[in-house]
């Protein structure tokens, strides 16, 4: 049964995710962007972040603990490496998002409806939003692919 719980919260780490940081790039691209429109963008992120701590929480147990495959298989799987390589990517494509926002939500927590956003900045972060998305669906495929025994070698 943990084995069906894990995979089961994993999916629907990236479910979760992937709806969040796709809202998240959408609150973001109103124009003109209102506080408003940044509170909902502070929601999907707050979204995101549970996903990915689910997500990572997740995959590091069912890699560690063998509930799949053995640990060795997915070391010796040119898929899941790739798959790790785009978690990566999306990890350091969140890093400016992720400080940009955590000042904004100060800010705003302290001059509340007064604020100005910088639409400049949330415009790059809603980009980067939308190729983080995009970069999940390739996520998937990656699983998929490793699921039925895509890229390992013995």
């Amino acid at each position: 049964m943990l084995r069906v719980t894990l995979a089961w919260l994993h999916l629907v780490a990236l479910a979760i995710g992937f709806g969040a940081v796709y809202s998240r790039g959408r609150a973001l691209a109103e124009r003109p962007l209102t506080v408003h429109d940044v509170r909902r963008a502070f929601i999907a992120d707050s979204w995101w972040g549970v996903a990915a701590v689910l997500w990572l929480v997740t995959g590091v147990w069912r890699l560690v603990a063998g509930t799949e495959k053995a640990p060795s298989y997915y070391g010796h799987n040119d898929v899941f490496i790739t798959k790790m390589a785009l978690f990566v990517l999306v990890l350091a494509l969140e890093i400016w998002p992720m400080i940009t926002l955590i000042k904004w939500r100060r800010i705003v927590r302290l001059s509340g409806d007064a604020w100005q956003s910088e639409e400049r900045h949330a415009q790059r972060i809603k980009i980067i939003s939308f190729i983080e998305a995009a970069v999940l669906i390739l996520i998937v495929a990656a699983a998929v692919a490793m699921a039925r025994g895509y890229g390992y070698r013995p």
